[in-house]
């Protein structure tokens, strides 16, 4: 098959886990920048993270080299609004040169506005348990359009609420750590408002018609017997009523996509009447998917032995299978055309002696998930483009700097970057405009 001529091969990265200068051109703290030693591996922190803020130029001129069409970035929202009701002219003026750079390099520029770093002024009085917020998000979300949406044609509104949301307020895994478990419906109630709210914004404010999406951490069980239709059915419902496909999936995506109420666990539920008032018309989901529901520790499929299966360095089974179950599973729910915004493998990537990464692993693991991702696009899925998880190795929130998922080696004494032979390899196929990928 044949991939579009505008389909966006690319890489994805996050404010907080790349740019460091957390402290410069007016910006003020994030949660991830106050976050206790305790609660980090290593007791590391993101201060300086990749120096993306001072390194953006030669970053850029590397995707470039890699024949990127696209890239997805987010914004910091405390480099925006360092305080409440305070526009920071130089952090706009940063993102706006970066996307000068992208689009002059012919790098497609796709802009998530909130990847989990909320200022440490918005979290003083509550952050998404607070209502205020809505308030605060659009304000910085319009500064952000009247200052970019003349060039972006691709906003991404969140990152992965289930995550931002329930590891920060109810397992208190993330900042800004907290448990407080009875309180899911609450600030979910608030983050769909909220988001709801920043469409209509987007599509009334943009200067260019806006595409517009939100990118879920979406996956699916794969089927015991992918060849049984009734195996796959059970799949599917599995995929969207069970563990993670409750949770992941479709208490975060009924309501929004399709308008639909929710009920989880008997204790929690969103109503038909509000379900309705956050509908949003998107022009497409962005996926972030790396690990089939099956091998969930919480609410997978029991007895699975890990042991004989294939894990990557933080300990999650490699099966490329599940993103094609996935997109198919998603696209027949809510038959919208997908974005695949995060995809990857984290991998213990060592220099050898002669500087080169060869980090075979991960080149093959990319090579079965484009093939999955080919399938569902041969069986109608609409794929409007891949972006791989990361660009470069990062601050990975909790873990610290050890996982390391990037298609560049990062050295963080020194900063220097090192293309893997992963990255070699994703050129090739870009270059190939799809056509060396397999099919399964």
């Amino acid at each position: 098959m044949k991939f579009s001529k505008d389909f966006l091969w690319g890489a994805a990265t996050a404010a907080a886990q790349v740019e460091g200068g957390y402290l410069e051109g007016g910006r003020t703290p994030s949660i991830w920048d106050v976050a206790p030693a305790d609660k980090i591996k290593n007791g590391e922190n993101c201060h300086v993270a990749c120096d993306f803020y001072h390194r953006w130029k030669e970053d850029v001129a590397l995707m470039k080299g890699l024949g990127f069409t696209s890239y997805r970035f987010s914004i910091s929202w405390p480099r925006i609004v360092p305080e409440k009701g305070k526009i920071n002219k130089e952090g706009l003026k940063f993102y706006s040169d970066l996307v000068d750079e992208l689009l002059k390099a012919g790098i497609q520029p796709l802009v998530t506005l909130y990847h989990w770093d909320m200022p440490v002024w918005v979290n003083a009085y509550g952050g998404w348990e607070s209502k205020k917020i809505t308030e605060d998000f659009l304000f910085y979300a319009r500064a952000v359009v009247e200052a970019l949406s003349d060039r972006v044609t691709y906003w991404i509104t969140f990152n992965e609420p289930s995550c931002f949301l329930m590891n920060g307020y109810m397992q208190g895994m993330h900042a800004p750590f907290l448990r407080h478990y009875l309180n899911l419906p609450k600030f979910t109630k608030i983050f769909m408002r909220t988001n709801k709210e920043t469409v209509e914004l987007i599509r009334k404010t943009a200067k260019k018609p806006p595409k517009i999406g939100l990118s879920y951490a979406a996956g699916a069980f794969i089927p015991a017997n992918e060849r049984d239709p009734s195996s796959v059915e059970e799949a599917k419902e599995k995929s969207f009523n069970k563990g993670m496909g409750t949770m992941n999936n479709r208490w975060w995506m009924d309501p929004i996509l399709a308008g639909k109420p929710v009920r989880a666990y008997g204790v929690y539920h969103i109503g038909a009447k509000f379900a309705k008032s956050v509908q949003v018309k998107f022009d497409f989901i962005g996926v972030n998917h790396y690990e089939a529901f099956n091998y969930s520790a919480w609410g997978g499929d029991k007895g699975v032995d890990k042991s004989k299966l294939r894990l990557n360095s933080l300990g999650w089974v490699i099966d490329e299978r599940s993103l094609y179950w996935t997109l198919k599973f998603l696209y027949e729910r809510y038959r919208l055309p997908i974005l695949i915004s995060e995809n990857g493998v984290s991998l213990d990537d060592k220099p050898e002696a002669d500087g080169s990464v060869k980090d075979g692993v991960r080149a093959e693991v990319l090579d079965n998930f484009l093939a999955y991702m080919k399938k569902a696009m041969g069986e109608g899925v609409p794929i409007l483009g891949y972006q791989h998880w990361s660009l470069m190795d990062n601050f990975e929130w909790a873990e610290g700097y050890e996982p390391r998922f990037g298609l560049i080696y990062v050295d963080y004494k020194t900063g220097k970057r090192t293309l893997k032979n992963s990255a070699l390899h994703y050129r090739e196929i870009i270059a190939s405009g799809g056509e060396a990928i397999k099919d399964v």
